[in-house]
């Protein structure tokens, strides 16, 4: 549950601090208040999109930070879940149940621990640039709040009114109710593979004539690398030897200069560097013969001379070595050149050359060998559809159970809701396509689900599903989507002799908000989202529909926390907890302000509801609007079961 939200700088709301009950809590207050704002701010801290427009004028940024109980969606000390599958009124989901989407497995996946059962959320927005997110006082990326969000709160505005009336999103409302999500992401998961390999396989079927022109290209481009058999480090080497070359007569100067003034000249006219050393080394070791401390130094003079004498014999190697050699260097230069030129057209080093060969030589073999890709792939578009076809058989079957009782328990809900004699209806259809997956979306032998019809009115088909999943091969093909094989549709008859029709062309704004309201009261107990706020969902309503819609919530609200926004005072009446949303001038600023109604106030605040105006008539009205729903709230709990 939600302990705390504190909101600041946030559109204009100053400075709020709310503390919501355990049950059912009513925002009341007037248009323009402040009260959907307060739910913006709660879609942010969830990872909604805002823009820096939402910070309140003035302020650098914006912060909303919501403090959660999640001591019930965590487990036990034993390790039991704390959710009790077997306490919800709806088919239970052993198919397609996915135990690693709980809120604990989405903590873990980032590393971060609900201490004491607690998970405080945190949003900042700034004006100038991106915001951060913190969960527990830890900065993560805003995917996790909205990862995190889902197992905490559900938001119902009118935004989801639209989402009721598009056919394309009922799959997912029946999914949800039969506790088959798992096994369309499963299903879903196939067809995506499915598609990468249809796109391969069309890329290989493309014009042949294209094709042999791109093989040509890449076997010469391949013959040319290979031919040229460049080695790494080839072309740094082939350049310092060029140098050598090039520079040969000058060098063997330098060397015979060098030796000379290391060793002397050979005539014996001019004295070198050993020779001044030598002398000096007899000088030394007749001190030192003296003077025994300066051995160390003789010993150090003769090392060098040593020393010397090797690098007059490496010089005048290395001379007799260099020499011309016009063939070699042209040689040289013609490989360079050859180099130069595959650098131009392949890449700026050896080494990218070398790998666009590599590359090249792979593509090749593709194109050269593309019939038994083709014919590799081929098999698995096949056997991706069988798969899909038995996982959409699979789904099919549940979505038709589950379309029966969640038809019942829809008619019930609106019965509730003064849509008496209503009849609602999940239709599923599918669409034969010979170039579909084989399926058996048939129930045989199940009396309890209708026979479903593909989308032309025919039967479907009846192709047996062994145990394995494997299906016949005479069964139908379906076209098929990532949510499987069928077309899912709400549909309804509000009156008695109409027809069915969908709910887009034949339900009413008010209808709408039931509608909404009804099948939301039965997914709220197939899943364990312990915060549900609807957002004037009254919207539409009369008085004497909002009386039961109230009920609803207050009733929704033993199983969840319940925050609903309201203009009606029908369910403001039947708020455990009520609140006041105002805004107020101070300073030349407008602020929101939220304060809990209690007695007298409270009373005062329903009246005006009821009449407008705050006159003893109107507080009269909600006085007795107040007793009977206390009335009535007493009467329910002393009827519910034990």
């Amino acid at each position: 549950m939600l302990i705390e939200l504190a909101i600041s700088n946030f559109a204009i709301i100053d400075q709020l601090r709310l503390r919501p009950g355990p049950g059912f809590n009513v925002f009341t207050g007037e248009t323009g208040a402040g009260k959907s704002i307060m739910i913006d701010a709660v879609a942010a801290l969830l990872g909604e999109r805002v823009g820096s427009d939402e910070v309140r004028s003035g302020a650098d940024r914006a912060l909303v930070e919501g403090i959660f109980d999640v001591s019930d969606l965590l487990p036990d000390a034993d390790g039991t879940p704390a959710t009790d599958a077997e306490d919800r009124d709806v088919p239970s989901p052993s198919v397609g149940d996915d135990a690693d989407g709980s809120l604990v497995a989405a903590l873990a996946e980032v590393g971060i621990e609900a201490e004491d059962g607690t998970l405080i959320l945190a949003r900042e927005i700034a004006r100038g640039g991106r915001g951060t997110a913190r969960v527990n006082g830890r900065a993560v990326p805003i995917s996790v709040l909205q990862r995190l969000a889902a197992h905490l709160i559900d938001i119902h505005g009118q935004a989801g009114h639209l989402a009721l009336l598009r056919p394309e999103r009922h799959v997912y409302y029946l999914d949800r109710f039969a506790g088959a999500d798992g096994l369309r992401d499963e299903l879903g998961e196939r067809v995506a593979e499915w598609r990468a390999t249809r796109r391969a396989l069309d890329a290989l079927r493309r014009d042949e004539r294209e094709l042999e022109r791109r093989a040509e290209l890449l076997r010469f481009q391949v013959e040319e690398i290979e031919a040229a058999r460049l080695l790494p480090d080839e072309q740094e080497t082939l350049e310092r030897e060029r140098r050598v070359l090039a520079n040969a007569e000058r060098l063997g100067e330098l060397c015979d200069t060098l030796h000379t003034e290391l060793a002397g000249a050979e005539s014996g006219d001019e004295a070198g560097a050993l020779d001044l050393l030598a002398g000096a080394r007899r000088t030394l070791a007749e001190v030192a013969r003296l003077d025994p401390t300066l051995e160390e130094q003789a010993a150090a003079l003769d090392e060098a001379i040593f020393r010397l004498e090797d690098v007059v014999s490496a010089v005048r190697t290395y001379q007799d070595e260099v020499a011309a050699d016009p063939n070699r260097l042209a040689a040289i230069e013609e490989r360079l050149d050859l180099i130069a030129r595959l650098r131009r057209k392949y890449g700026a080093t050896i080494g990218e050359i070398l790998a666009f060969g590599a590359a090249a030589a792979v593509e090749l073999e593709g194109l050269t060998n593309r019939e038994e890709r083709a014919a590799a792939l081929q098999e698995r578009d096949e056997r991706l559809r069988r798969e899909i076809g038995a996982f959409g058989t699979r789904l099919s079957h549940l979505r038709q159970r589950a379309a029966v009782a969640l038809a019942a328990a829809m008619e019930r809900e609106l019965d509730e809701l003064h849509m008496k004699r209503a009849r609602f209806r999940v239709e599923i259809s599918q669409r034969p396509d010979p170039e579909g997956v084989p399926a058996h979306p048939g129930l045989d032998g199940a009396s309890d689900a209708p026979r479903p019809r593909a989308a032309d009115g025919a039967s479907a088909g009846a192709a047996p599903v062994d145990r394995a999943g494997a299906l016949a091969a005479d069964a139908a093909r379906y076209a098929f989507g990532s949510t499987g094989i069928d077309h899912v549709e709400f549909q309804i008859a509000p009156n008695p002799g109409e027809p069915f029709k969908p709910l887009a062309r034949i339900a009413s704004g008010g209808e709408t908000s039931r509608l909404m309201l009804a099948i939301k009261s039965i997914l709220s107990a197939a899943d364990a989202v312990p915060i549900l706020i609807f957002d004037e969902i009254d919207a539409g309503i009369s008085g004497r529909a909002g009386q039961v819609v109230g009920e609803k919530l207050w009733r929704l609200a033993r199983r969840h926390q319940v925050i609903c926004v309201t203009h009606l005072p029908q369910i403001a009446a039947l708020a455990d907890d009520h609140f006041r949303i105002s805004k107020a001038l101070a300073g030349g600023r407008t602020t929101t302000h939220v304060e809990p109604l209690a007695g007298s106030a409270r009373v005062a605040e329903l009246g005006e509801l009821l009449g407008g105006a705050d006159t003893r008539a109107s507080r009269a009205a909600a006085a007795d609007l107040l007793r009977r729903a206390d009335e009535w709230k007493a009467g329910d709990v002393a009827l519910a079961p034990a």
